[in-house]
């Protein structure tokens, strides 16, 4: 979806913009003299329908100026982003919106996001929206818990990273609220990675899978914090 909104909108700023040059080389105040010279035989109801399609042109070329500062804008400075469900419970929940920064770590085009300046790396702990890489037209939002090099271990629910065990506080059970209220009776932890102290969920009565992970260069090993219900790098 994000990928279909971007080509829309880079078309209409594209087919917009030409109009709007084209009304600047014709203004409408001078249109009909100016189309009286070019025609060597003139017929009123010929101008006025010239006239008119002069008109239209001008009139949707006035809408380029919108269309261009939305595609700046949604391109490479910030994009809202629904969350679609519950992988980031606590920290985000199902139908919360966010703004995505998106010149954290560089600037990329529209529609192949390809990236003409790197800004920096992305973090341990950064919550970061991505392209699902078995579907990049599904926009995923995780947590970075592993850089590239890192040996990452998840074993009965909890992190060791590079040999170091992540520290944990239980803060209590969990009480979700209208659509969260399936993961009510989850327990949350504060889980403090790096410098960042985030919250975590829990089920205790689910069966935890442990896994290993080397992450390889230019990859990331990225988790849900709903860790039981997060299809993610464990995966």
């Amino acid at each position: 979806m994000a990928n279909n909104f971007e080509a829309i909108l880079v078309v209409l700023t594209g087919v917009t913009g030409l109009m709007f040059v084209f009304s600047l080389l014709f203004k409408r105040d001078h249109s009909l003299a100016y189309l009286e010279k070019l025609t060597k035989r003139p017929k009123k109801g010929d101008l006025v329908k010239k006239f008119k399609i002069i008109s239209f042109i001008e009139y949707i070329g006035s809408f380029f100026p919108v269309f261009f500062i939305v595609l700046i804008i949604r391109s490479f400075i910030v994009e809202p982003f629904r969350i679609p469900s519950g992988s980031m419970i606590p920290t985000l929940e199902i139908g919360d919106f966010i703004a995505v920064n998106k010149f954290s770590y560089g600037i990329k085009l529209p529609i192949n996001s390809y990236k003409i300046l790197e800004t920096k790396k992305p973090k341990r702990g950064d919550v970061a929206v991505f392209k699902f890489p078995l579907d990049p037209k599904t926009p995923f939002i995780k947590r970075i818990i592993g850089l590239p090099g890192d040996t990452v271990l998840y074993s009965d629910k909890k992190l060791i990273i590079n040999g170091e065990a992540v520290g944990y506080v239980n803060k209590g059970t969990y009480m979700g609220k209208k659509s969260m209220r399936r993961y009510t009776g989850f327990t949350e932890y504060s889980e403090k990675i790096s410098s960042i102290d985030n919250r975590i969920l829990l089920n205790p009565d689910q069966f935890s899978t442990n896994v290993e992970f080397k992450v390889p260069d230019g990859q990331y090993f990225v988790l849900g914090d709903n860790r039981d219900n997060s299809r993610d790098s464990r995966f």
